[in-house]
């Protein structure tokens, strides 16, 4: 038997087991996320990073008027000097971040899932005063879209666990 018959043979084999366990796409027809699409609303922003995290959050979940689930989160940062040079001048920062979340049912009030997400990024300090704020707002925009990801992934991972109101 050749390579690629094994490789074609594997491949089929994979799929079966796949197709055995129960897998199904989340989003699919029958997915347990799709529950989740344009019925979730989320807190209202207090603060820029706030903001962020809110507009990462409903591009992945949608925007809802009459929502089945409510997103309450916590957002805590801080940044520490990552780089710095001999002369006492901090060359680079590291902000990081997380975000306690708890999705409830809206009706009853009752928490159905909730987490805590951790990540980090980092900008230079190299150039001028006006580039190094860009820099670092540009970090913590980036750092607010990795935690709504996070917490997204969070929610669809738990989402066969939950039940709609």
């Amino acid at each position: 038997m050749s390579w690629s018959e094994r490789r074609r043979i594997l491949a089929l084999l994979a799929v079966a087991a796949l197709s055995g366990c129960g897998f199904a796409p989340a989003y699919g027809p029958d997915g347990a996320a799709v529950e989740l699409l344009d019925r979730v609303a989320v807190d209202a922003p207090s603060d820029k990073d706030g903001f962020d995290l809110l507009e990462r959050l409903e591009e992945r979940l949608g925007r809802t008027g009459s929502p089945e689930f409510q997103l309450g989160y916590r957002i805590d940062t801080r940044t520490v000097e990552q780089s710095v040079a001999p002369d006492n001048a901090i060359n680079r920062y590291q902000v990081i971040g997380s975000a306690n979340f708890t999705l409830r049912n809206a009706q009853t009030n009752e928490t159905v899932s909730s987490g805590r997400v951790t990540s980090f990024t980092s900008y230079s300090a190299f150039g001028t005063p006006v580039s190094t704020e860009a820099a670092e707002a540009d970090a913590r925009t980036r750092l607010m879209r990795i935690l709504a990801d996070d917490i997204v992934t969070r929610l669809i991972a738990t989402s066969g666990n939950r039940k709609s109101p």
